[in-house]
């Protein structure tokens, strides 16, 4: 009876952390001159889980407890900020000195996951490294995907591909996934060097790029977004 007391206790604390994780998390990156910091990676414990600052220094996250840090990655110097109970925050990087200056937001705790980036993965997604893709003895990105990722099917050669996700929706019957390159849709990987490539995702649920990704998306991220 004991030892069942102590799971349920143990299976409560789980779900209470686990809806915590799911609080959003809004904040905004500046330099000391209060111009908006684009582009920076900010994650809590996995690189491969972050989202990007957009054009306004602003980034959302929904995993983010109140003991936990931040990591901030901005031109590959790494950051680290303490969210010490913070359910919002403002930070002043100072690139010159690596010092930080940090704050709370309440403003942007009404906001909910108005700031929570496309970019954080939110869906179930598959991962493929670079160095696994270059192992694959192709070029072309595509080809190289071909039988890593299931429920993805390729069929065809270079110039003349066509593919689909099983387990999406298609809308006006196309079932072509969008392709994005470091945040940025793009027509097509054409043109992009694999040895370029960090890691692939291979998102089979993608609404969060709107309508474009009902099919789901291929997500590049190539070493120069690091």
């Amino acid at each position: 009876m004991k030892h069942l007391l102590t799971l349920l206790l143990l299976g409560v604390a789980a779900l209470a952390t686990a809806q915590q994780k799911q609080i959003p998390f809004n904040g905004e990156l500046l330099d000391l001159n209060d111009k908006p910091i684009r582009t920076a990676r900010v994650y809590v414990e996995n690189e491969k889980d972050y989202a990007l600052s957009d054009r306004q220094g602003r980034f959302g996250l929904s995993n983010v407890g109140p003991n936990d840090t931040l990591k901030i990655v901005v031109k590959k110097h790494l950051y680290t900020v303490p969210v010490e109970g913070k359910r919002s925050i403002r930070i002043h990087l100072i690139e010159e000195s690596s010092q930080i200056q940090a704050e709370e937001v309440p403003e942007f705790m009404s906001i909910g996951y108005g700031f929570v980036s496309r970019r954080e993965r939110t869906n179930a997604s598959n991962y493929i490294s670079g160095e696994e893709l270059r192992r694959s003895g192709y070029v072309n990105i595509l080809e190289a995907l071909q039988g890593r990722v299931p429920g993805l099917d390729i069929m065809g050669s270079h110039g003349d591909m066509q593919m689909t996700m099983r387990g999406t929706r298609t809308i006006k019957g196309d079932s072509t996934p969008i392709f994005v390159v470091d945040g940025v849709v793009v027509p097509t990987f054409d043109g992009l060097n694999i040895n370029d490539v960090d890691y692939v995702e291979v998102m089979k649920e993608a609404s969060i790029y709107g309508s474009q990704g009902a099919n789901g998306a291929i997500l590049v991220h190539t070493k120069m977004a690091r």
